[in-house]
Order: C-alpha cells, then structure tokens, then sequence
C-alpha cells in the first residue's frame, strides 16, 4: 500500500483525487489549514492535519512522522481577480508556501510531486486548442505565480532529482458520482454552481458577463473538465513518475461549451431554466479557452468518463440540490 501526502486535501479537487487514491486502496494524509477547504469533506479513512504551509516545524512534523511516496500540492489561492488586487499576497501563498513544500519533500527524501497548475498560464493563447507547446503568458499574478512553481519544481529536478507533474486544468466542474464530494467555495466564482443555485432559487439571477464575443452565440467557450476525471488523472501521472521523467500536461475534455450552452445543459438535466441577465464583458476574458489532451492521453492513457457536459451538470446538479448549505460549515 501507498502513502501520499495530498494539500489542499480538503478543497473541490483536492477531495476528489483523496477519494480515488482512498478508493484504490492507497493511505492518505491530507494537509490543509482549511482556510477555503471543509473538514467534511475529509474522507474518514484519511488522516487529516490542520495547519498552514507557512508553518515550516509543522511540516517537518508531517514529514518525520510518515514516509510518504509522493506528494500531491492542490493547496493554493486561485481566484483571478483577487490577485489583480494583491499580487504580492499571491507570491507569498502560492509560491513561497510551494517553495517551502518542495524543500521538506526533499529533505525527507520524497522525490515524486505532482502540482495541481492551471491553464492560466497560457493568458490569451496563440491557438486553440492549447498544446502544452503553446507559448506561456500569464495575464495575472495567479497565473504567474503557478508558472514560478512550474519553474521551481523544474529546478528541483535538475539539481535534486525531483520527479514531477505539472497538471495544467482547465474548468474543473461536477461532482463525484456517489454524491460524497462536491464543489463549496466562499464567495463561489465558478459558472456551474452559480448557475445551479440561481435555477434552484437560492441565489438572484446569474450574470453572463458578455453576449458579444466572436463564438457561435457569443458568450465565452470554457473546456469543462469533470473533477473525477481530474482526479484519475492525478493518479495516472503517479504511476507514470514511477518510471519516466518529470512531465507538463494539459487537461480538458478538448471541446469547448459556451455559457449559453451550460445553461441549456442545467435546464435539460434539470427541468429548470436558469434565471440570467446580460453583462459587460469582465476585463481579460478570453473568447475561447479549450485544452489539447492528446499528449495526457497518449503517455498515460487517460480519457474523460464524464466528457459530455449534460453528465457533468448532472453530477453538479445532484450535490448541489442535496446539500443546500454546501458542507454545512457556514
């Protein structure tokens, strides 16, 4: 049996990818301060410690009390605008405390890291659908301070032997199948749940920030990812760590399905329309943003269960509508 340290382990991807190593047998323990995770969403047959990556003695602590066989980082901040407003606050968290991490995996002698990354990296992209060839430019300093771990996980390979994986989401949705995870997030960002607890009368009408960029019915394409098939992924990279080099993947379901679309999706799945109105554009947001997965596919051998987006609505659907108060911490 395995053993992984996963952080962040108690937020929406992170909690998935423990349920699939738990449910292949692995040992788990999750490190999370859970600042923006949920202690329910903890499996019980993980361990969980409460602390913050800042914490250096703490996670020394971690390190010395278990051999782990790798390490899977999900813990980060990742709200876009939030970063336009403190750049610097985002260094500090995201790469100073990924910093620290990778440093006490190496000490402890933990030589396989997988990083949750973000298609932020690729700004307004030179094409679509984004290949991991596809030029990096950040348009924020989220996306930038992602691509600096990229950076240092890099240099941990060349000079320490580091192996990692460097997974690069585009829009994780859904939720798992067996309705024991789901997306909470205070204040929520994300257009699936927004939307979901706007049709189910929860919250007031959605905004669709923009009706008039060049797509088929002109609001934003997105390439909706379902989060199970994110975790798979995390544990398909594990295996090939184990006897290939570090690695940089993109992942996505490789089709794009505008916001109108979405809505659509909830209303068939659901029966409910979903109450919108039309805003402006939000600033930086590009027309089009779908990943190219063939090379995910190709080396481990991954492919989406949930690529159609009425499956992945359905899923959203299911835990949004049993869990009205999300996890219930609020």
């Amino acid at each position: 049996m395995a053993r992984y340290l996963v952080t962040g382990g108690a937020g929406f991807v992170g909690s998935h990818a423990v349920l699939a190593l738990l449910d292949r047998g692995d040992e788990v323990v999750v490190l999370d301060d859970l600042s923006q995770g949920h202690r329910a969403a903890v499996p019980a047959a993980a361990t969980l410690v409460q602390a913050p990556l800042a914490d250096g003695a703490e996670l020394k602590r971690v390190f010395a009390n278990w051999r782990f066989d790798a390490v899977l980082h999900f813990a980060a901040l990742s709200l876009v605008g939030e970063s336009m407003k403190a750049p610097m606050h985002y260094m500090a968290e995201n790469l100073g405390n990924s910093v620290r991490l990778i440093e006490a995996a190496i000490e402890a002698g933990c030589l396989r890291f997988v990083l949750s990354s973000t298609a932020a990296l690729f700004g307004n992209p030179a094409r679509i659908p984004i290949d991991e060839d596809c030029p990096v430019s950040p348009g924020n300093p989220y996306g930038e301070s992602k691509l600096m771990v990229e950076t240092a996980l890099a240099w941990a390979e060349r000079i320490h032997g580091l192996r990692y994986a460097a997974l690069r989401y585009f829009n994780a949705a859904g939720s798992d199948p067996q309705g024991r995870a789901g997306e909470d997030h205070n204040p929520e960002t994300h257009l699936l749940p927004l939307a979901i607890d706007a049709a189910l009368g929860r919250r007031p009408a959605l905004t669709v920030f923009g009706d008039d960029y060049p797509t088929p019915d002109g609001t934003c394409i997105r390439d909706y990812v379902h989060v199970t098939d994110l975790a798979d992924a995390h544990l398909r990279v594990l295996g090939r760590l184990e006897t290939h080099g570090s690695c940089r993947y993109n992942i996505g379901n490789g089709e794009g399905h505008s916001v109108k679309q979405v809505l659509d999706a909830i209303a068939r799945v659901s029966g409910r329309t979903v109450p919108h109105s039309i805003g402006p554009r939000r600033p930086g947001d590009p027309a089009i943003l779908v990943a190219a997965s063939e090379k995910l596919r190709a080396e481990t051998g991954w492919s989406p269960r949930f690529g159609d987006i009425d499956a992945i609505v359905r899923t959203a659907w299911a835990w949004r509508e049993a869990h009205p108060n999300g996890y219930g911490e609020r």
